[in-house]
């Protein structure tokens, strides 16, 4: 399968975009590469992705779909930026763009920014200063304008913006620079041809035929440590179909860490195995044993131990998620639905309600939630009330809709 994160560079009605085992994505942000179902002998093929107004695709998150046996081609936009910082890491790089910030030509990510419509078309409306510079050369090569003009030009629209870089904007720049025969010219070449200049979508169209032709399978690399933020990364994008419904693991995990009463237990026992199985390949020992070596036994596993998960293991997901029952996922479900009718992110759910809602919950005092917490895998008391925030729009609206006789629905 070929998996393309493509749009405005190349339109919907693309007729390249239709070839055979082709799946075209939006433009790629922030986790969608730990997308299951891009896998072993896949190949994505890496175009325009989103920056502004979301998190950019990380480099990490590349770096795992390659270590996954997948193949990366990079192109044209942002695609063309990553494959020339990851070239030497088994990303594929294609076309001039690609070629340019390879050898220093440009440098910043602005070279390739596009204004887009809010309502997520996929069109265009500003000019890339890299089809700018594409055009002033070709003008250049037929004899519209010499070196130091075009170099000029070039810099009058480097000043402009790269939201603000419309067509007429162009055309006012070129025109108040004193170059209207270089305008009208311009004109006359994309009357002629509407993709005149376009070296984006030249780039675009080689990257994917590239794909389609057949690429390599990547080398493997050394072995790449993961950061805490990678782990945490691919946590968030790991979700299970179960019962019917398409849950998050991390959301699953919180809520029996928040409302299992006998969670304390589950998460000694994925301590002791841990210590009994370490990852990173060192002697395998009980959990008290090795309390006892790291601080003497005066603390317990759980505050000196504080592991980054790995959701995508289902051998943990199963140990931390062993007493979850039918009536739990549904409850997950329900609390998910609620914080997406919440309007606002987790992050603007009040602390003090949030440490209030464990308090009640826990039945512990103030002076015991960051043991408790812990106890949880949690860390501490102000990790527990970052996590939890996001179950309060689901917690808070259950209570209010609770029977006189029951207690708030789990």
């Amino acid at each position: 399968m070929i998996h393309v994160f493509v749009g405005p560079t190349l339109s919907r009605s693309e007729p390249l975009l239709s070839g055979p085992g082709l799946r075209v994505r939006p433009p790629a942000g922030h986790g969608d590469l730990f997308d299951p179902e891009i896998g072993e002998g896949d190949t994505v093929v890496l175009i325009d992705g989103v920056f502004h107004q979301a998190p950019a695709l990380r480099h990490k998150e590349i770096l795992a779909a390659l270590d996954r046996g997948a193949a990366v081609i990079g192109a044209a936009s942002i695609g063309a930026l990553r494959a020339a910082e990851l070239d030497m890491l088994g990303m594929l790089g294609v076309g001039a763009i690609y070629t340019a910030y390879v050898h220093g030509v440009i440098e910043g990510d602005d070279e390739v920014a596009v204004g887009q419509a809010p309502d997520g078309g996929w069109e265009a409306l500003t000019w890339p200063l890299v089809n700018c510079r594409h055009v002033l050369v070709l003008a250049q090569q037929a004899g519209i304008l010499d070196g130091a003009r075009t170099a000029g030009l070039l810099e009058a629209l480097r000043a402009v913006y790269y939201p603000h870089r419309t067509w007429a904007a162009v055309r006012a720049v070129c025109e108040r620079s004193g170059e209207k025969a270089f305008a009208t010219w311009l004109t006359e070449q994309r009357t002629a041809d509407q993709h005149f200049g376009d070296l984006k979508r030249l780039d675009a169209l080689a990257a994917v035929q590239i794909a389609l032709d057949g690429v390599p399978a990547p080398v493997p690399a050394e072995v790449r440590q993961e950061t805490v933020y990678f782990r945490r990364w691919s946590n968030a994008a790991v979700r299970d179909q179960v019962d019917g419904m398409d849950l998050a693991a991390e959301d699953r995990l919180l809520y029996q860490q928040v409302f299992d009463p006998l969670f304390h237990e589950r998460w000694q026992a994925f301590l002791e195995h841990l210590s009994r199985h370490p990852s990173d390949g060192g002697p395998g020992m009980g959990l008290a044993e090795r309390v006892t070596r790291a601080g003497g036994g005066r603390l317990p596993g759980d505050q000196l131990f504080h592991p980054v998960i790995d959701l995508r293991e289902r051998h943990t997901r199963a140990l931390l998620l062993a007493a979850e029952s039918a009536a739990d996922r549904r409850a997950v479900a329900r609390y998910a639905a609620a914080l997406a009718r919440f309007g606002a992110p987790a992050s603007a759910v009040g602390e003090d309600v949030t440490r209030r809602v464990l308090l009640q919950v826990w039945r512990c005092p103030e002076t015991e939630l960051d043991a408790e917490a812990s106890a949880r895998g949690l860390v501490n008391g102000a990790g527990a009330v970052h996590a939890a925030k996001r179950l309060i729009p689901g917690y808070l609206h259950e209570a209010r809709n609770q029977t006189r006789q029951g207690t708030v629905a789990r």
